[in-house]
């Protein structure tokens, strides 16, 4: 496996963020320019990226495509296929957003999201995305969420058949899949379906960490890395048994110290087990 962040750090050029990565023992990134952004820069920094051997795991989307108001979902809709060309022309394994919310917050949950109305739309925005793009050699994907498809690794089987692309593969984010409380006591059981199912559709991973709140009623809570009570190490010896390159990428900190912090443990939890350059 290759151990990253999604934070690009505080740095002062591409050639900066490189080296940073890499002295911290990190070989593979985030992607952390948009297609919005002038070309020269784009490829300042995947030249910087290939250059310094990491490889790139994602481009994040990050927007509501299933927006209610059609001019935002329109908008939404066409950076997707912006942000998934880039993500091939860089060379990113694949570009990741969640299906999108049937409400005002962009990612929030809402009982619509289960709608039929909201699976038949979900298939059909990712299958215009792919069509629109026309990629040859990375993946769009979907990050789990708890509140909207697909929820577990039975739901994403579900929507890879429907929508029926061959880009359309699995963005891996087990914690996010953990809403219940069968899913947190057993978490290792959890993570073997997962790697059993999904296997190689699986193109990056998200690493965090899940607690569980002694506050009624369930309460599960996401929280950095050795903080909660998630089997990280099981987790990413499955995903490196899937490939040997698969990236983990740490996610969801506030500030540089803490991702330096977090990311410290991470390397002595995965010793042995992760690429570093």
């Amino acid at each position: 496996m290759r151990l990253g962040t999604s934070s690009p750090l505080d740095h002062s050029s591409a050639e900066d963020w490189a080296a940073n990565q890499v002295k911290l023992g990190c070989s593979t990134v985030n992607f952390p320019v948009s297609s919005d952004e002038p070309e020269e820069k784009i490829i300042a920094y995947k030249n910087a990226a290939e250059k310094a051997g990491l490889t790139i795991a994602e481009v994040g989307i990050w927007r509501n495509a299933l927006s209610p108001d059609p001019d935002e979902r329109r908008k939404n809709v066409d950076y997707s296929v912006e942000q998934l060309r880039m993500a091939d022309f860089i060379g990113a394994r694949c570009c990741v957003n969640v299906a999108g919310a049937f409400g005002p917050i962009w990612d929030g949950g809402y009982k619509e999201n289960f709608s039929e109305e909201a699976r038949r739309e979900t298939a059909r925005m990712v299958r215009e995305i792919i069509d629109r793009a026309d990629v040859k050699h990375t993946y769009f994907t979907l990050e789990p969420m708890p509140w909207m498809i697909p929820t577990g690794p039975d739901d994403y089987l579900k929507l890879i058949e429907e929508v029926d692309r061959e880009r359309f593969a699995v963005h891996m984010d087990i914690f996010n899949m953990v809403n219940s409380a069968d899913r947190y006591f057993f978490a290792r059981e959890f993570v073997e379906e997962c790697a059993d199912k999904l296997g190689n559709l699986i193109k990056s991973c998200h690493l965090k960490d899940v607690h569980l709140s002694e506050a009624f009623t369930l309460r599960l809570e996401e929280c950095g890395p050795g903080d909660g009570e998630f089997p990280i190490r099981y987790y990413a010896e499955k995903m490196h048994e899937i490939d040997p390159d698969m990236p983990m990428i740490l996610e969801h900190l506030s500030t540089d110290e803490d991702y330096l912090k977090y990311l410290a443990y991470l390397k002595e939890e995965l010793h042995g087990l992760y690429k570093t350059l």
